[in-house]
């Protein structure tokens, strides 16, 4: 019987990859409490040992041995239902452990199935739970689809270890990239920063440690198979990499790009940017819903704010050169203190109808003026073709730098969307 026991152990512990110790400790406290629970409530002390090289079983009741026949009467059922109870248990420490250490890192899998909008992805000996909000939008998933997911957290539930996967999670991307740049994982090449909207945009700031190493270049890989990888695997996801400035000014501006930045006036105390564009940048500068800004706000920590130089001008504007307004209604302005377009421009109805000889016909009228004048003036080309011409192509910028593994952008800036495709805010 010991070689039995001891050959089915090491069954178990070959399939399930349990410790062998920690197998034959649960299946000797297994024992054990059949015994005891056999013997009633006569039994004080009770401990039962299995030679770890024969096999054999010894049961010491109060001092004595219990023979083996009657050993072999009590509680064999209980014993079996122990025994497997505690070998799940520690077929879940195992599995526990193991995706614990790998936290925080990508794994692949394939769609198993879909439970109550959740996707459980078969992992191999686990399984992983992929929450609807942890999923990027719009993507569609089928059975037996492999996909790859960044391992977001691991705890012990009560049917076992649940391991909460992720794909809309920052460091998804970062893992991502980590995979495909070689020169990320040996540390030559840093991921300083990084902003994402999943499924729609993402901006990267990466720095080199080595000056031979160019650090946009090595991301986007010689003809943009890096970065056109990542991009697959995101399902179309536009990815901005520019490269990270120590000075101010230059990140700010890299991190609006494709956009050209005429003039940044930063305020360090409060970490906000007034930049200046020209007219036919705004559009570009701003993105699509505000997206470019938004993005490059938090990539670089700053609040930005966005404005073209002649909305700069028309802010300074003075109230005398405003049209429907006469030197009396200016005067009676001035009064009240407003002595600046933009002043009139956020007044209200009612502000002005408390000036006196100012009717709500006339306040209407001096706000829409105001207003007119404040607006940005339209730009000869359409954003669209503004945005296609600003935007660096990943595949176009790929031949430029072989020194560092793929190419390199004067403006410290690839962008990639689809591949074969350019991207635009």
């Amino acid at each position: 019987m010991g070689g039995e026991l001891l050959n089915l152990i090491d069954a178990i512990v070959r399939d399930k990859g349990i410790d062998r110790e920690v197998l034959i400790q649960a299946i000797e406290t297994a024992l054990a409490s059949a015994v005891k629970k056999g013997a009633g409530k006569d039994a004080k002390e009770l401990t039962v040992t299995i030679d770890r090289q024969r096999g054999d079983v010894t049961v010491l009741l109060d001092g004595s041995k219990l023979p083996s026949a009657e050993f072999s009467r009590i509680g064999a059922q209980t014993a079996k239902q122990v025994i497997m109870q505690k070998i799940r248990e520690a077929e879940r420490d195992v599995i526990y452990g193991e995706f614990q250490t790998k936290a925080g890192s990508i794994v692949s899998g394939s769609v198993h199935r879909f439970e109550r909008g959740d996707i459980i992805v078969e992992l191999g000996r686990a399984e992983g739970i992929l929450p609807k909000s942890e999923r990027i939008p719009y993507e569609e998933y089928r059975p037996g689809e492999q996909i790859q997911a960044y391992i977001l957290d691991v705890r012990k539930g009560g049917k076992g270890t649940e391991i909460i996967l992720s794909r809309s999670h920052e460091g998804f991307i970062r893992g991502l990239f980590a995979l495909e740049v070689p020169e990320i994982g040996d540390g030559t090449l840093e991921i300083k920063a990084l902003a994402r909207e999943p499924g729609d945009r993402t901006k990267i700031a990466v720095a080199s440690t080595d000056d031979k190493v160019d650090s946009v270049g090595a991301c986007v890989g010689m003809r943009a198979p890096r970065v056109k990888n990542i991009v697959r695997e995101l399902h179309g996801e536009k990815i901005d990499i520019i490269r990270w400035h120590q000075d101010l000014n230059e990140y700010l501006a890299a991190a609006l790009a494709p956009a050209k930045i005429s003039e940044i006036r930063a305020d360090e105390t409060v970490q906000h940017a007034l930049v200046i564009v020209d007219d036919d940048q705004l559009s570009l500068a701003i993105g699509k819903k505000g997206q470019n800004v938004r993005l490059a706000s938090k990539l670089t920590g700053w609040q930005l704010e966005i404005k073209s130089r002649s909305q700069l001008i028309a802010e300074t504007l003075t109230l005398s050169g405003l049209p429907g307004i006469g030197p009396s209604v200016e005067e009676r302005l001035k009064e009240a203190g407003i002595v600046l377009v933009k002043q009139l421009a956020s007044a209200t109805v009612e502000q002005l109808t408390a000036i006196q000889g100012i009717g709500d016909k006339t306040a209407e009228k001096l706000i829409a003026a105001a207003k007119e004048a404040l607006a940005p003036k339209p730009v000869q080309s359409e954003t669209s073709e503004v945005d296609a011409a600003a935007t660096v192509d990943a595949t176009q910028a790929s031949a430029t730098s072989e020194t560092a593994g793929g190419p390199s952008s004067d403006s410290g800036q690839a962008s990639a969307a689809q591949p074969d495709e350019t991207s635009s805010p």
